[in-house]
């Protein structure tokens, strides 16, 4: 199907695929078994990409991407969510993209050279420091309680607080840090980003949460304690007070472009499905021949084409300057199910071999179920579309959009 995809996407999508066939699934069988890919393997894949004009599709020109918009790009980044290694080497791999596309919408020139640059060229790694233990911000940010206050001495801003679950945070080379900068304020009209470097005094790298998945990608989820972390006024992102006016730019493309990654994902999970089907067989045909897992499979190929139609549907609202606040959040809570169940499909019809880790099942398994909780709960994402389905008299203010 083409879903109305330009020309120019469907030309992308074909060279990813063809890239993730021949190159990024060899990669990645190499090192079954293995915790997680090594940083040769992913330069060399870089390189690759690069000599096959794949690299960072949506990145503007000026900093070694193709220069796509969200909805050309979208059909490149499910192709490439076929396999761990493609989005690595492509430089598309959350959070990195996502802050990638914080940077360039809101940083300075001076901020763009220092670090988006370097992010661009995969010479350093960001993370997005927002969520915090326990009673602060979560799937309601309104409760987040790290600050950042003045010092008029120094010209500085001071950060303390306590953040987890900060992806790439142990890697990182540079954070993007939400902080409370007007405790008068709404946390959604009192709340800055700043560009804290990962060395700087005060950043303490608390722990990698132990958390399932993640196994050949590698990244952490990192608890950091900020305390008293200086720096100057240079580092704030955008304007003071826009924190949450920045990241709500940054979630709705970003969510729309992991939905693709996982669809590629669920899809190629079905597809070893069938071929193991197509030659197992048992009770004197094979398990592609009996209906029930004919039926199963015709559903879960039937939710992956709505997914997909959802989220071309949101980007081109998206395109079109539109918040797109609930098409967004049906997009990630329906695609975050169906990747799921379809996921879950596959293993259970290649049976023991589904849990093995000779395929890429079981890690399939374990990462497509935290979809459903990162980038926003799905609780979240029905609370925000069932506000509009009753028409609440509240529910088009921004402090009920931006919920993570």
């Amino acid at each position: 199907m083409e879903y109305a995809d330009s020309e120019r996407a469907r030309d992308l999508a074909t060279a990813v695929r063809t890239f993730v066939d021949e190159v990024a699934i060899p990669a990645e069988r190499e090192i079954l078994g293995e915790k997680a890919v090594t940083d040769e393997t992913v330069e060399k894949l870089r390189v690759e990409a690069r000599d096959r004009g794949i690299y960072a599709p949506q990145l503007p020109e000026e900093y070694g991407g193709l220069g796509y918009d969200l909805r050309d790009v979208l059909p490149a980044f499910e192709a490439a969510g076929r396999s761990y290694l493609a989005p690595l080497a492509m430089r598309i791999e959350a959070p990195d993209e996502g802050n990638m596309h914080t940077l360039e919408l809101a940083g300075t020139s001076a901020q763009k050279t220092r670090w988006l640059e370097p992010l661009a060229a995969g010479e350093i790694r960001s993370g997005f420091s927002m969520t915090e233990p326990m009673q602060g911000a979560g799937s309601d940010p309104k409760m987040i309680r790290t600050t950042a206050e003045f010092d008029d001495a120094t010209e500085e801003w001071v950060i303390d607080g306590h953040k987890w679950w900060t992806t790439n945070g142990l890697e990182a080379d540079v954070l993007l840090v939400m902080a409370r900068t007007d405790p008068d304020a709404h946390p959604y009209r009192g709340c800055t980003i700043f560009i804290v470097p990962a060395d700087a005094d005060g950043v303490e790298m608390v722990r990698d949460i132990p958390h399932m998945g993640g196994h050949i990608h590698g990244s952490s989820h990192a608890e950091i304690e900020y305390r008293g972390v200086r720096v100057p006024e240079s580092n704030v992102l955008g304007e003071v007070g826009q924190g949450f006016a920045i990241a709500q730019q940054r979630l709705g493309p970003a969510r729309l472009t992991h939905c693709m990654r996982f669809t590629g994902m669920a899809q190629r999970a079905l597809d070893v499905a069938k071929a193991y089907a197509s030659e197992r067989e048992a009770f004197g045909e094979t398990l592609a021949q009996k209906q029930s897992i004919r039926f199963d499979v015709a559903d879960a190929e039937t939710d992956l084409h709505a997914a997909r139609t959802m989220v071309r549907h949101a980007a081109d609202q998206l395109a079109a300057g539109e918040q797109a606040r609930v098409p967004v959040s049906m997009c990630k809570t329906f695609t975050a199910n169906a990747t799921q169940e379809a996921v879950d499909l596959a293993v259970q019809i290649c049976g023991g071999n589904g849990i093995s880790k000779d395929l890429p099942l079981s890690d399939f398994y374990e990462d497509v179920r935290a979809f459903r909780i990162v980038d926003g709960a799905d609780e979240v994402h029905r609370r925000v579309i069932a506000r509009e389905a009753f028409d609440d008299p509240d529910a088009s203010e921004v402090e009920h959009v931006l919920e993570f």
